[in-house]
């Protein structure tokens, strides 16, 4: 039997790096990746035998764990009659008909293929709609890997410490006005000098890729409020958090309507997809309906739509997020108090079933405070925990994810390895 070692060493030979998304590397805690061959409930097994508690939920994603029966049976029920058709289905339209309903702002939806399309395509819309070519952002908010969102980016960018990235041409950077997170008076200032050129604000409502940043009280409402003054639509970057904070998204947890949403992760179910939606006005613009053009060969596909569907029916039965909440308050105040009560200084917060933990003693309200957390303890952490049989996000600015399949007792495990790793850093 090929070891992690192994393997990866063969992978570093055909793939740059040996991964295919950067932060799998695992090299900002100092690590070689442990290569995965199942999982199972809320548990992940590596080729070397090893068993690990999952608080990753492949990045969020997996809200019912792994290999959820109703999930598999529906792919595996799908998967006999077709795995891809490049045409309209039944299933396309069950799965739009679910988000429609579930998400307050959204009348129509289109379905892409991840979330780094479906933040690309939202932005082209906007472009479209306003005939304006500047994009306002927040540093440490990250919209996936596309050109005009790769500029002041969190998760992997902020990891690697990469400043956006070489490959980006200047004159499609200049168009993006990237802002502090939480600072409601520089994005008045930036809106009263550029507004007629902005085309849309890009947020993610709860930043989940520079660590877990709430909105400071005010600041959603006030993003809402300015752009509506200046006739630019307001994207909400769901990517993350539709469906994992609540069933209606963060928008429905603060009452916020924007124009456009885009959706990924927990709409797949685990398979590969992505959405933006909003209002009709703005939706009927696409192709072929309209004249702004956005197309996927692969887009709604049937096996993705399925797994999504399935997850859905579940989450709809809203007492789920009852029981994720009561998880991650248990999970994450377990953390703390055992942080402070081995002396390190720690930032935590939390929404519905997900929770960060920065290493640091300041407030963080933005990615500047983020940035003063202690990314060698944060690594040193990582690398107890995971020989204590926890797997937890390879980088100090990502989130963590508890899920539903997710029992007490491995709840418990991770608190009692936590004790032992904060032990050992003190």
């Amino acid at each position: 039997m090929s070891s992690s070692k192994d393997i990866f060493e063969a992978a570093c030979r055909v793939i740059p790096g040996g991964v295919n998304s950067p932060v799998r590397a695992c090299k900002s805690v100092g690590a070689e990746p442990k290569i995965v061959s199942h999982g199972q409930g809320g548990r992940i097994f590596d080729v070397d035998g090893c068993a690990y508690v999952d608080l990753v939920c492949s990045w969020g994603p997996l809200i019912l764990g792994h290999a959820h029966r109703a999930v598999v049976e529906a792919v595996g029920k799908q998967a006999a009659k077709g795995m891809s058709f490049g045409a309209a289905t039944e299933l396309e339209l069950a799965l739009a008909q679910k988000i429609v309903a579930a998400l307050p702002s959204l009348e129509m939806v289109r379905l892409v293929n991840s979330g780094t399309e479906a933040t690309m395509s939202a932005v082209r819309l906007a472009r479209g709609v306003t005939g304006r070519s500047k994009v306002v952002k927040f540093d440490g908010c990250y919209h996936g890997h596309a050109d005009t969102l790769l500029v002041a980016a969190g998760s992997g960018v902020a990891t690697l410490g990469i400043p956006g990235s070489p490959g980006v041409p200047k004159a499609i950077a200049a168009e993006t006005i990237s802002l502090p997170f939480n600072d409601l008076a520089r994005v008045e200032e930036a809106f009263e000098r550029m507004g007629s050129d902005i085309a849309c604000l890009i947020v993610e409502p709860i930043p989940a890729n520079m660590g877990l940043v709430p909105p400071a009280t005010g600041f959603l409402e006030g993003l809402r409020h300015i752009t509506r003054k200046h006739e630019a639509l307001l994207i909400f970057d769901e990517v993350i958090t539709g469906f994992r904070v609540g069933y209606g998204g963060a928008q429905e947890l603060f009452g916020i309507d924007p124009d456009l949403t885009t959706l990924g992760k927990i709409i797949g179910g685990g398979l590969p997809v992505g959405a933006f939606g909003g209002k009709a006005e703005y939706m009927k613009r696409l192709a072929p309906e309209g004249d702004i053009y956005q197309a996927g060969t692969l887009s709604g596909n049937p096996l993705a739509t399925a797994a999504g569907l399935a997850t859905l029916n579940v989450l709809e039965h809203r007492e789920v997020y009852d029981e994720l909440d009561k998880k991650d308050e248990y999970l994450l105040n377990g953390l703390v108090k055992l942080a402070l009560g081995a002396g390190i200084p720690v930032r935590a917060a939390r929404y519905g079933s997900m929770f960060g933990l920065f290493f640091t003693g300041t407030e963080v309200r933005d990615y500047e405070t983020a940035k003063t957390s202690d990314t060698d303890r944060y690594a040193r952490y990582w690398r107890s925990m995971l020989e204590s049989g926890v797997w937890l996000a390879p980088s100090q600015f990502e989130v963590g994810f508890v899920s539903t399949a997710h029992t007490k007792e491995e709840l418990d495990h991770v608190l009692e390895s936590a004790a032992t790793a904060f032990s050992s850093l003190s």
